[in-house]
């Protein structure tokens, strides 16, 4: 796809509207960048297809059959946030695993269409309570300008993209909507009981995809994964995703839950005899993805969030065994790979993070544009004899994608996020600790399969910290005039 002022403009005006859906401080605002955003995603997706798909979607989306119900669908969950503002993040969270495969021309995608109809929906009730309603919470300063930062950075970088339609499908289905994302669950006020039902959710969710997970161990059958399918029967063990399409993102999802049980038990929130049969059966769906990323983020997250929750003889135990066991499997690791080759020992990861060293040398302040990488290093790749696919590690994707600027948004983020962890723990320990593992799995786990801005969990957990802490500050009460 050609660069055209079009994409430019839809893509840029995304940007825009989605940043005042998160910075917004006056409802009239807040209002104007919903309607800009819903605007431009329309625009942006449609430029983005060809005149056949294009022609395609059209007669399907003209079709009464298809239309009405789903519009009808959608203005009955808007009533019901209306209603009930505080099922809002229970409703989204419920609906992020979920990727229907969608053809697109001669492509197959998997697209979280049911994520976006909740979000749809969300967004029509904000801007209802944001036009007859009085101000509700507004998220801080301190992760709503990261955050629009991180957004606005991606959509403008398609000014200067090198895969125009790459960038355009990470805009459209990821930076754009999971911006406002953010800027919604930031801005509805929790119940009571919201934060209860996001962790029976998050766990109840991992536990059926365990279960399936495990069902497809004696089946074989992967109908999300079919190369997975094929793959395993050239090995000695069976590798299964559930109903993911990646068992990497399958992992990752069973790792949350994992390190959210660990923070109950260390609360108290959960009994033993409860959370054991729960922890067997996720972790038992966790080891037959045979995902090693999801493993060592588990492990980095309830490392952690043991040593911030245990009493201190607890914590020097915890230090000491952990020390020991990192010792002794780099040991293990490096006796194994003495004789290997760096590509061999890396499984080939070496010549992916030279492939993206080399772009990222080339365009260093800007990067290629948001969805670039995979094209820079294939070209790469094929020019210096390595191995000609993206390195899938976030960091790197970041800055071979939008250069110094990226790293600094990236980094700004992180830092944002854990300072509103610690102002969060002053209020709710349980809720600051449950993020923080979630996001800690997301961090490490972005580390070796790149994926943290694309995964909507990440924006919806500083959405929530964000929301509550935007709602003690305007509940709380003002410092008493000095008398004179």
């Amino acid at each position: 796809m050609e660069p055209s002022p079009g994409v430019d403009v839809a893509a840029v005006t995304g940007g825009l509207a989605a940043a005042l859906v998160v910075l917004a401080p006056r409802r009239s605002l807040l209002v104007l960048g919903i309607v800009a955003f819903a605007a431009a995603e329309t625009a942006l997706g449609l430029l983005l297809l060809s005149d056949a798909e294009r022609a395609t979607l059209t007669s399907s989306a003209g079709r009464p059959e298809l239309l009405a119900p789903a519009v009808l669908a959608l203005a009955a969950l808007a009533v019901a946030f209306v209603r009930w503002p505080g099922a809002v993040p229970v409703a989204l969270l419920a609906a992020a695993p979920f990727r229907v495969p969608v053809d697109v021309g001669d492509e197959r995608v998997y697209l979280l269409l049911p994520l976006y109809g909740v979000l749809a929906a969300a967004l029509a009730a904000l801007a209802y309570r944001a036009l007859v309603e009085e101000d509700g919470p507004r998220p801080p300063l301190l992760l709503a300008a990261p955050t629009a930062f991180v957004a606005g950075l991606a959509a403008l970088s398609m000014l200067w993209a090198d895969d125009v339609r790459a960038a355009g499908i990470d805009l459209v289905f990821f930076y754009l909507p999971f911006a406002v994302l953010f800027g919604v669950v930031a801005r509805t006020r929790a119940a009571r009981w919201t934060n209860g039902a996001l962790a029976v959710t998050l766990i109840a969710l991992a536990a059926f995809f365990a279960l399936v997970g495990l069902v497809q161990v004696r089946t074989g059958d992967l109908p999300f994964a079919r190369d997975i399918e094929v793959a395993n029967e050239y090995t000695a063990y069976t590798r299964v995703t559930s109903l993911f399409h990646d068992p990497s993102i399958y992992g990752r999802h069973l790792a949350i839950a994992l390190s959210l049980v660990i923070v109950c038990l260390w609360l108290e929130r959960i009994r033993v005899v409860a959370a054991v049969p729960v922890l067997a059966l996720i972790w038992a769906g966790l080891f037959v993805s045979y995902s090693q990323s999801s493993l060592v983020a588990l492990f980095v997250a309830v490392l952690v969030i043991s040593l911030l929750a245990a009493e201190p003889r607890a914590r020097r135990i915890l230090v000491t065994v952990s020390v020991a066991a990192t010792i002794a499997t780099v040991t293990i690791v490096s006796v194994l790979a003495w004789n290997e080759s760096l590509r061999r020992a890396t499984s080939g990861r070496s010549d992916l993070v030279a492939n993206t060293a080399y772009v990222i040398a080339a365009n260093p302040v800007v990067g290629v544009g948001i969805g670039g990488e995979e094209r820079a290093n294939r070209e790469e790749g094929e020019k210096r004899g390595l191995l000609p696919k993206p390195s899938h590690t976030t960091p790197l994707t970041v800055a071979a994608e939008l250069g110094a600027l990226g790293v600094i948004a990236y980094v700004a983020f992180l830092v944002a996020a854990g300072r509103g962890l610690l102002l969060l723990h002053r209020l709710d320990r349980g809720l600051a600790l449950s993020l923080a593992a979630a996001l800690i799995v997301l961090v490490v786990h972005s580390l070796f399969y790149s994926g943290f801005f694309e995964d909507p969990i990440t924006w919806g957990s500083i959405g929530l910290a964000a929301g509550t802490l935007g709602a003690a500050s305007r509940t709380a009460p003002e410092s008493p005039t000095p008398q004179a």
